[in-house]
């Protein structure tokens, strides 16, 4: 019984680690980019340790491809075409759609 409890710690704890992170990453960005990479890998390695899921609004502040730290108009290109958000790693060229609107049932 005290095992579920420790497990939903760690993971809470892992959580506001990740979110620390992407914070730091922003704030390194400006002086050193690798800095940003490296703390977008520590967070990506603490999500998959913990088996957590990454939140919602931190999934697209990185590459899926190269896993580099997202900064518009430096690291990343966004665009609309056909209802879509286009956003483009500027590092690796590559590309990944997002659906412009949701449909609401």
């Amino acid at each position: 019984m005290g095992k579920r409890h420790q497990r939903s710690d760690r993971r809470h704890i892992a959580g506001e680690r990740i979110r620390i992170l992407f914070e730091q990453a922003s704030r390194f960005f400006p002086e050193n980019p690798e800095w940003s990479n490296r703390c977008v890998a520590l967070a990506r390695r603490i999500a998959m340790k913990e088996r957590i899921r990454m939140p919602h609004e931190l999934r697209r502040k990185f590459c899926r491809s190269c896993y580099g730290f997202f900064v518009p108009g430096v690291t990343m290109q966004a665009r609309i075409h056909r209802s879509r958000v286009v956003i483009t790693c500027l590092t690796c060229g590559y590309r990944r759609r997002y659906p412009l609107y949701r449909n609401k049932p």
